[in-house]
């Protein structure tokens, strides 16, 4: 990635045979200017006077490493409007925070129910599951959680339930006489890494393709709202769920809950359909699993190029967070 003649000349790659090597080479002040350029693991070469560009188009530019986390290079330039920040902080300490981080479980309860209806066929595993989230909502809605804790209980029973519905749900696979898999891999298994001994959090290495490729679709989704957040001029690191968010991007990861189970959709949408390869995915020596960058850009457009969700980020931060702040607009 460099600049030649005042212009962004980016070229993609190898990552297999055989491959034709892409390159775009992009205009400053251009309507196509892309909304974003992802890097999907691997290496390369970037100059100073590309992030200069990027900077001065307003195109962000991130890295998603093999575990599906973002290593920010450069993002929007956009400055936070001290007046909501002054309301987010008034928020965490006048218990409009509780309020909110409630009605953002409240909705990851609901689009759960609907991924699990939609995705999977009718069975009694899935209508077992069903029937134990909608209690769970049900009671949060007569006794509210009065503490993170409490909220915390509830999301994680309705977790337990959630992806406890979706082991032994079958995977499809070619070519197995090339290369063998382990048996796991034939089913989608637990959401928790196998992985000993981790540190920080208990799926960030996945040892299964699917959790693979969750964890990359959540990496991407991590950018998307983040994007949308500071473009509302909004303060990422005040959050109200996750206020002691190692990563200290808290507010992201508030809003992030309720579009979980729709990235969760759009992952398991594309595993029904597909018939994987074992190439698409190698095990590391310590039983991780990494994808190969091919299907990596494949997880990364399903959701980059997905406008609905898009849209539905941004309702989000017009009805749930400035409303809850008490502002009446936002320009997202």
């Amino acid at each position: 990635m460099r600049v030649e003649h005042g212009t962004l000349l980016v070229q993609n790659g190898l990552t297999h045979y055989p491959q034709q090597r892409e390159r775009w080479r992009l205009f400053p002040g251009d309507w196509r200017l892309p909304a974003r350029i992802v890097i999907v693991d691997g290496n390369g070469g970037l100059s100073l006077d590309a992030i200069a560009w990027l900077a001065e188009c307003d195109v962000p530019l991130i890295r998603v490493d093999w575990r599906g986390e973002v290593v920010h290079v450069t993002g929007a330039t956009r400055a936070i409007d001290q007046k909501l920040r002054d309301a987010q902080l008034a928020a965490r300490a006048n218990g409009r925070w509780l309020t909110l981080a409630r009605h953002l479980i409240a909705e990851k309860i609901d689009k759960s129910i609907d991924t699990l209806r939609h995705v999977f066929p009718r069975s009694p595993a899935i209508e077992l599951a069903v029937t134990r989230i909608k209690q769970d909502a049900e009671l949060m809605r007569r006794n509210p959680p009065s503490s993170v804790s409490d909220l915390l209980g509830v999301e994680g029973r309705v977790a337990v339930a959630y992806f406890g519905a979706w082991q032994s749900f079958p995977l499809r696979w070619k070519q197995m006489g090339r290369r063998p898999i382990p048996d796991d891999w034939k089913r989608v298994g637990s959401r928790a890494s196998m992985v000993a001994g981790q540190k920080h959090g208990r799926n960030r290495n996945a040892t299964h393709p699917v959790n693979a490729m969750l964890n990359y679709a959540y990496g991407v989704l991590q950018h998307v709202v983040l994007g949308r957040i500071t473009g509302a001029a909004l303060d990422p690191t005040v959050g109200y769920f996750h206020g002691n968010y190692r990563d200290k991007t808290a507010l992201v990861y508030d809003v992030m809950e309720p579009l979980r189970p729709v990235v969760d959709r759009r992952v398991l949408e594309l595993v029904k359909k597909e018939q994987f390869s074992p190439a698409d995915f190698s095990l590391c020596h310590n039983g991780t699993c990494r994808l190969h960058p091919a299907l990596a850009r494949i997880v990364v457009q399903l959701l980059d190029e997905d406008v609905d969700l898009k849209r539905g980020l941004d309702q989000m931060l017009q009805d749930l967070i400035i409303k809850h702040l008490g502002f009446g607009q936002c320009q997202v």
